[in-house]
């Protein structure tokens, strides 16, 4: 059993190979019993700032897991920023722990950040199948470890917490934009994990209420019409894991009736 979170389809990738009961976190976390059982139970979700998505960490408060081996893979960008070790202490935090921690690099689809024309140009240097390889033998060998972290990846963290600090408060409120171009497709509703999306006279309107910064809206949209409002390495490339389908991630994230 492998609980997982995604908005691009990097993570739900993850969570296909390593088992074949998957779970979406943000459905999971609709359920009136949080109660799992499996003789291996897993989580798989990206890192953002280094540090696993609020929802995440929101079902790991919630969930109780009755199970022999606990393991957590984290996949990320380019930094990871001591991932492992954050997400140790966010575990310790809601009284659980975890047999095995383990990262893993992939496509990082924050935009102001990176190109997602390189970052796909990458992928063969990230070496994905065969750490994702790596990880599923750990796992069914049942191997206990934790990703190791050098003091330089704390100090990563701690100049990204620095950086944010000096952000204005309502920063993160005024993220998005949506352009004449929406055609009201209503693709945005239905990939957003958090529910932040709805139609209003045919075109979308988003609210920050919740919103993950997964940026699943803005990847997803076939005419480009959902965008940032601070500028961008590459405005006309988007990026969605060509191993994972866009059903999928309609599937994993709904939170409409429809």
């Amino acid at each position: 059993m492998i609980f997982y979170f995604t908005g691009t389809g990097n993570s739900l990738y993850v969570a296909k190979q390593l088992d074949a009961e998957r779970i979406s976190i943000p459905q999971a976390l609709k359920q009136e019993n949080m109660t799992f059982e499996a003789p291996a139970i897993g989580v798989v979700c990206p890192v953002y700032g280094h540090e696993m998505p609020g929802m995440v960490k929101e079902f790991l408060q919630k969930a109780t897991f009755q199970t022999s081996y606990f393991y957590l893979i984290l996949t990320y960008g380019r930094i990871h920023g001591g991932a492992a070790e954050l997400a140790k202490q966010a575990l310790a935090a809601c009284g659980k722990k975890a047999d095995y921690i383990n990262v893993i690099m992939m496509v990082d689809n924050f935009l102001p950040s990176f190109d997602m024309t390189e970052q796909i140009a990458m992928n063969p240097e990230k070496k994905i199948e065969e750490h994702i390889a790596a990880i599923k033998a750990d796992i069914e060998a049942k191997k206990c470890w934790k990703s190791p972290v050098t003091q330089e990846d704390r100090d990563w963290h701690q100049t990204y917490l620095a950086g944010q600090a000096k952000v204005p408060a309502d920063f993160w409120k005024h993220l998005y934009r949506v352009t004449e171009d929406c055609i009201g497709c209503g693709i945005c509703t239905k990939v957003c994990p958090a529910g932040c999306i709805h139609l209003e006279n045919q075109k979308a309107v988003h609210t920050m209420e919740n919103c993950q910064v997964c940026m699943a809206c803005v990847h997803h949209c076939p005419k480009n019409a959902i965008q940032l409002n601070m500028p961008e390495k590459n405005p006309n490339a988007r990026y969605q894991n060509e191993n994972v389908r866009l059903t999928e991630i309609v599937a994993a994230n709904n939170q409409h009736d429809n």
